[in-house]
């Protein structure tokens, strides 16, 4: 047997989400490359997927609805040279137990002890789509010896030019999230229903979610806790945009780069200039939010530019 289809990762902790592998177990191309891991952090269970042995690391962090899966398609493209590990943040995925806060500078800091346990306390680059840029840009402004640049996806970053206020407006979810605990006793039950017309109201043109991938979401989604922590990204942006105002105080040196679906880099890259004065972007054509589940070859194609496979 290859050692990577064991159940979990070699001296990680027995799994506290029984269906971890759901999505997993039969998927001959991840169990050769990759493995499952458990780690308490602070009374959190943080589950993360890694692979391979590269001596560069590259941390990919999810956003909503959604978990580490999202990154399966590019995951095995990116192993050259690296080491990969996609984590499900506290509270989310197949992460159990309820940080104190759902705010991205608690958030950030599980992420950054659990990087820390795992023997990687520099030189970090860091990929991050949607809620998890928020979650990055805490990692690294905290942690600023970890981090080694940011790879961002389709979010804005709240702080001190862009307000909470603002994109509560510009999309109707934020207002029905912020419901407590209406949101939550609509969606229970529902969450099948409820993720279907969401992945479909936000995309464009190219490729919806997939059943498999739409099943693992709504899988993870299902466990109670899960559907309140992801709740809980959006009900503690008022405190995100405080938290970051402070953070921008100190501008990051990193490099930086946002890559957006068509029409919103102009009103997300300034606010991540805030607080990454010399931050980049570009425009994916033709996909929506989604962008690993829309344009996955374009999306790889930026990472790898950003950030250079080491691998000749």
């Amino acid at each position: 047997m290859n050692a990577f289809t064991t159940a979990a990762a070699v001296g990680s902790e027995e799994p506290l989400s029984p269906g971890y592998d759901t999505a997993t177990k039969y998927d001959a191309e991840f169990n050769q490359h990759f493995r499952h891991g458990f780690t308490t952090i602070d009374d959190v269970q943080m589950h993360h997927v890694i692979g391979g042995d590269g001596p560069q690391v590259i941390v990919l962090l999810h956003g909503w609805p959604q978990s580490w899966y999202e990154y399966r398609p590019i995951m095995p493209s990116l192993l050259p040279g690296r080491t990969v590990i996609a984590i499900d943040l506290p509270g989310m995925g197949d992460s159990t137990g309820n940080p104190p806060s759902m705010t991205k500078t608690v958030l950030a800091t599980y992420v950054h002890k659990l990087l820390n346990h795992l023997g990687h306390h520099e030189n970090v680059q860091v990929v991050a789509h949607d809620h998890g840029l928020n979650v990055a840009y805490s990692l690294a402004a905290q942690y600023r010896d970890q981090v080694a640049g940011l790879f961002l996806m389709d979010a804005a970053l709240v702080g001190k030019n862009l307000k909470f206020a603002t994109l509560e407006s510009m999309f109707w979810h934020f207002s029905f999230f912020l419901q407590n605990p209406l949101a939550e006793e609509l969606v229970t039950g529902r969450v099948e229903t409820f993720l279907t017309y969401f992945f479909q109201s936000v995309k464009t043109a190219g490729e919806n979610v997939s059943d498999d991938e739409l099943a693992e979401f709504v899988r993870v989604y299902s466990r109670p806790q899960v559907l309140h922590a992801g709740f809980g990204l959006y009900r503690t942006l008022t405190q995100d945009e405080a938290d970051n105002t402070k953070l921008q105080d100190t501008p990051l040196t990193i490099p930086v780069h946002l890559i957006t679906q068509a029409g919103l880099a102009d009103a997300f890259l300034p606010p991540l200039q805030d607080a990454a004065p010399h931050a980049t972007s570009a425009v994916v054509p033709g996909a929506g939010h989604f962008l690993l589940h829309e344009a996955p070859d374009r999306v790889l194609a930026e990472i790898n530019a950003f950030y250079p496979n080491p691998t000749p």
